[in-house]
């Protein structure tokens, strides 16, 4: 199973070429054998995901994100407490947004070998966290 934190989700969904071929890249290299992994995500991703095109009215948008969040084989992990207690530790010691933290911390509930794919560069400083940062190949 991988994690997408939100950032991974966007690029997926609406993601220019680059960033969604980027993160693709990501799950194909983390990928073992022909079976297609299974993903899970944050309820937080839910709101970060969906806010701006509600704010803007945008309902293609939002339905393409609906879209994969109702996916049957997705799981999306709660905001339940031993989520909240994990997120409020690596919060205090680790100096992490609360947003962060509670990404961190729905993953690590999960499996600390879960690989987490995101393209924010903050998760490089949380060593507990297996996490994959996605960025753009540059061409030599």
């Amino acid at each position: 199973m991988f994690f997408l934190d939100a950032s991974a989700i966007i690029y997926l969904i609406e993601g220019d070429e680059g960033l969604s071929q980027a993160t693709r890249n990501v799950i194909t290299r983390l990928s073992a054998g022909p079976v297609e992994p299974a993903f899970a995500v944050s309820a937080l991703s839910l709101l970060e995901c969906r806010v701006h095109p509600l704010r803007h009215g945008d309902e293609h948008r939002l339905e393409k994100f609906d879209h994969f969040f109702n996916d049957p084989g997705l799981t999306i992990i709660d905001m339940s407490a031993q989520v909240v207690e994990l997120a409020t530790i690596l919060r205090a010691e680790r100096g992490l947004r609360t947003p962060d933290a509670l990404q961190a911390a729905s993953c690590l509930t999960l499996n600390p070998e879960t690989p987490f794919i995101t393209g924010d560069k903050t998760f490089r400083k949380l060593p507990a966290l297996n996490a994959h940062i996605i960025e753009l190949e540059v061409d030599s």
